[in-house]
């Protein structure tokens, strides 16, 4: 249980912009779902292999708090991490999570969310498909090379995408003042009509997730950053602007 939860609070909590997720979880599927604050990223996220100790649909509010619980010493070796449930008109659901040191005398419990209550909290937060026309898998040393541009327009909270001759370029700052720009991926298959608009903050730190990445590009003006640590895969959805 203790490695799920961390890898769901690495991909969502620790990006910085990501307090509150929905699980729906059955024995076959563990489900996340989630958005961003300023609604700027959707995130789809599931465990490869499903985990039934997560069976039910519970909001997970204050993943701040599950983290400092999940990387407490008491908790680290041999402690008991468990559901907990109560019945809601003749059911059990999911309630929470407690956390029990070995000793059984360290205990702390995590509330859940209901269900109805985290629906209309993510309500905005489902994605019908696109039309991906570009997907490629980005190298360390381009990742490397965008926090770079980055950091030399630090003043820049977006930049542009463009494909040019095959080549994926990134476009930061106006050429009336500073600006910069670099080819971060070469030998682009597929075809981006259009100019778009992108955050920096959350790409980057989407990008820093451990696991395999795979990035698609629509000209419906969405891009899809798809992270796989082993463990499970998160589709992170970012609506661009168009120039």
């Amino acid at each position: 249980m203790r490695d799920y939860l961390l890898d769901l609070v690495e991909h969502t909590h620790d990006l910085g912009f990501i307090d509150l997720i929905k699980i729906t979880g059955s024995n076959t599927d563990t489900i996340i779902d989630g958005i961003s604050e300023d609604r700027s990223v959707v995130v789809q996220g599931k465990f490869i292999t499903a985990n039934p100790e997560l069976n039910g649909v519970f909001g997970m509010p204050n993943l701040n708090k599950l983290k400092i619980l999940l990387n407490l010493e008491e908790y680290k070796e041999e402690a008991k991490i468990s559901l907990t449930h109560t019945n809601k008109d003749g059911v059990n659901v999911p309630s929470g999570i407690h956390f029990e040191n070995v000793a059984g005398d360290f205990q702390n419990d995590y509330r859940f969310m209901v269900k109805e209550i985290v629906d209309d909290k993510l309500r905005t937060a489902s994605f019908k498909g696109a039309t991906w026309n570009v997907e490629f898998e980005p190298s360390i040393a381009n990742i490397r090379r965008l926090k770079m541009m980055a950091l030399a327009n630090s003043e820049e909270s977006l930049f542009q995408v463009k494909l040019e001759n095959g080549n994926l370029k990134f476009y930061f700052g106006d050429h009336s003042t500073h600006a910069g720009d670099f080819v971060f991926q070469n030998n682009v298959a597929g075809t981006l009509a259009n100019i778009w608009i992108y955050p920096v903050t959350q790409i980057i730190k989407i990008l820093d997730l451990s696991g395999d990445k795979t990035i698609r590009l629509s000209d419906q003006g969405i891009a899809e950053i798809e992270v796989n640590s082993g463990l499970s895969i998160f589709k992170y959805l970012i609506p661009a602007k168009k120039k």
